[in-house]
């Protein structure tokens, strides 16, 4: 989160509040893809129930970005 506005902290909530949620949800993609390696898997691991966890962490991630786009554009024009 912090390379995106490396030479000042964000000014705005929502701004901060989009970027938790994008570097939380980056986090939590790469745990669940990890699931999906050889080595992670083991006999329990409910393949389908990890995919659903990956389309959520993507759909989050197109969220918050969506969301700092919007807020970013906002703040430029003003």
């Amino acid at each position: 989160s912090a390379s995106a506005f490396p030479s000042q902290k964000p000014k705005s909530e929502l701004v901060r509040t989009s970027l938790r949620l994008l570097t939380s949800s980056a986090y939590r993609l790469q745990s669940e893809c990890k699931k999906t390696l050889p080595v992670e898997t083991c006999p329990t691991t409910d393949i389908q129930l990890v995919t659903q966890q990956v389309i959520q962490c993507a759909y989050d991630i197109a969220k918050a970005a969506k969301q700092l786009v919007t807020i970013t554009t906002k703040e430029n024009n003003n």
